[in-house]
């Protein structure tokens, strides 16, 4: 699933490509990708005659904003946006296209038809579903230190299912909190409120740098991620533990090993990162 910096990236590139398209209209093919409005017909003539002004994110979410909406879109396993021109062939996996009056298409791609849409007026997309309940951002001033010590607090989760919790922060998902435990020497298996302040601390550092350089990498090739523009993120090159079950800690050369908590394939060093 393409966490905070493949979202990203897709948003960066992306917004080269579609701002200042008008819609002319808009064909779904697979009607349960659309969460809001209740009926597609609602959804796709209020994006009639709308120019895309601005994208942005919100953890996972891309927003779409229009003239009148905000469409809220989350890409789940497998999604793909790409701008091609209105002749070429339309894959068989392509649920959502958006044509444009300059005949060119913004075309939505979903093997596993996981995706999701939501369209509200703008100004109401915060204060609903999907985007109500959201944790800070990683980079922004509100994702703090004591913020993130007084979250581990709270729980009695284990510390990777806590920092998965989108409630708590925003973005992380399972590459990205497997590299940040690494980093800063935390067993995914410690329970959340056992994390010292020292730790915690580290932690903290260790989460804003991991996604920081994962964005400048263009984030992860991990199966089939690929951004807006075809292009392959390049920070799987920089990864030390996950995927990497086996080979030698980048740090100890001991064997990195997987096992499974909160039901996702979790990657760690036994000699590094130590359960205590």
């Amino acid at each position: 699933m393409p966490e905070l910096p493949e979202v990203e990236t897709v948003r960066r590139t992306l917004a080269e490509l579609v701002i200042g398209k008008t819609i002319d209209h808009v064909s779904i093919s697979w009607p349960k990708m659309v969460k809001h409005p209740a009926e597609v017909i609602q959804f796709t003539d209020a994006l009639k005659g709308q120019s895309f002004l601005e994208i942005g994110r919100r953890g996972k979410f891309l927003i779409f904003y229009t003239n009148d909406y905000a469409l809220v879109s989350h890409l789940r396993m497998e999604g793909k946006y790409g701008v091609f021109n209105s002749d070429s062939e339309i894959d068989k996996h392509t649920h959502a296209v958006y044509h444009f009056t300059d005949g060119s298409e913004l075309r939505y791609k979903d093997v596993r038809k996981f995706g999701t849409m939501h369209l509200y007026k703008k100004g109401d997309e915060f204060k609903q579903a999907p985007l109500l309940d959201l944790g800070p951002e990683p980079f922004s001033d509100l994702f703090t230190i004591n913020d993130l010590w007084v979250k581990l607090q709270k729980t009695s989760r284990k510390v990777k299912p806590a920092l998965l919790d989108q409630r708590v922060l925003v973005g992380l998902g399972n590459i990205y909190v497997d590299e940040a435990l690494f980093r800063a020497g935390i067993h995914p298996e410690r329970i959340a409120s056992s994390l010292t302040e020292e730790e915690v601390k580290l932690l903290h550092k260790e989460i804003v740098s991991t996604l920081g350089e994962a964005v400048e990498k263009g984030g992860s090739t991990i199966r089939s991620y690929i951004n807006s523009q075809g292009q392959i993120g390049m920070f799987q090159l920089q990864l030390f533990v996950y995927g990497k079950k086996g080979e030698p800690c980048i740090n100890c050369g001991t064997p990195l090993e997987k096992t499974v908590v909160g039901g996702r394939g979790t990657h760690f060093c036994p000699n590094c990162q130590p359960l205590n």
